[in-house]
């Protein structure tokens, strides 16, 4: 093991002991010393490692914690679920809960909206990611032959920085045209480089399915009518952290298809994305390159 092994080893161990212990005492000396740091430099550490500082990722755990309990512990009130969570007042999780999800506790329980909750818990999934990379393996490929799926499609070309832009305009417009992701599929068509040479020359395609002869309102939005083509395709599914799929790509492209002996087809790789059966788990994306 190298030494940089070791040390993520130790930060993996805090994240660890954090997700076991959100009711206990997780203070900045509580939590150096499971990994074995000086707490006069473990605040630093732990930011520098994970991009969010140590209180704001036991904040936002014990608030995803506390909306798990909300949405499936019935036999708890709102009350006892903000104390649990470390609230010293029901009106103070009321104020935090809708600020990070845009819903009050209440609310929540009774119609939780998921996909603003996965956006509000993002940073946790992020953070995780930095040094717990998914490996994948040639068992978790499958070849699908797929349908073609006519979908409506909003243009993101230019600096990647202005994606999330995009992203926000998109689901804005989907959800004013009623086209909601239980209905209609979600797809990314990449036509770049994540990180081209020329952040100018980033391209890709934020699309909703439709079906054959469903009408589109654009509402203002720059939007097209195109088709993603059917034909076969490797699949690969992710979960967790599905906002860099970089990872999952370059294994198709640089282990997988080597191997594989099949060859590209003329259309670029894409995703679905989708929840997961209970959809507090997060979501998932299907990653599809085109085959011959």
């Amino acid at each position: 093991m190298t030494a940089l092994d070791h040390y993520h080893a130790r930060m993996r161990r805090v994240l660890n002991h954090i997700d076991r212990h959100l009711d206990d005492d997780l203070d900045l000396d509580a939590v150096s010393s499971v990994a074995a740091f000086s707490k006069f430099h473990f605040h630093r550490q732990f930011k520098a490692t994970f991009g969010v500082s140590l209180h704001r990722y036991v904040q936002l755990a014990r608030l995803r914690q506390a909306s798990k309990q909300l949405a499936h512990a019935q036999g708890q009130s709102v009350t006892e679920i903000a104390l649990d969570a470390g609230y010293e007042t029901p009106d103070a999780f009321a104020r935090a809960f809708r600020q990070r999800l845009g819903q009050s506790p209440s609310s929540f329980r009774k119609a939780p909206d998921w996909e603003p909750w996965l956006k509000a818990f993002g940073p946790l999934n992020t953070a995780r990611s930095k040094i717990m990379q998914t490996t994948f393996t040639s068992d978790q490929v499958t070849i699908h032959a797929v349908a073609p799926t006519r979908v409506a499609i909003l243009e993101h070309h230019g600096d990647p920085r202005t994606l999330d832009a995009s992203i926000q305009r998109f689901i804005a417009w989907r959800k004013a045209a009623g086209l909601s992701p239980r209905t209609n599929p979600t797809f990314n068509v990449w036509h770049s480089e994540r990180r081209p040479a020329d952040p100018a020359d980033y391209r890709v395609d934020l699309c909703v399915g439709l079906a054959d002869d469903q009408p589109i309102d654009a509402r203002g939005e720059t939007i097209k009518l195109g088709e993603i083509p059917g034909g076969r395709c490797a699949v690969l599914r992710v979960t967790g952290d599905t906002h860099n799929l970089e990872p999952a790509a370059l294994y198709l492209y640089r282990d997988w298809l080597p191997a594989s002996g099949e060859e590209m087809r003329d259309f670029p790789i894409y995703c679905q994305r989708f929840f997961l059966d209970q959809p507090e788990l997060g979501a998932a994306a299907d990653l599809f390159l085109p085959l011959r």
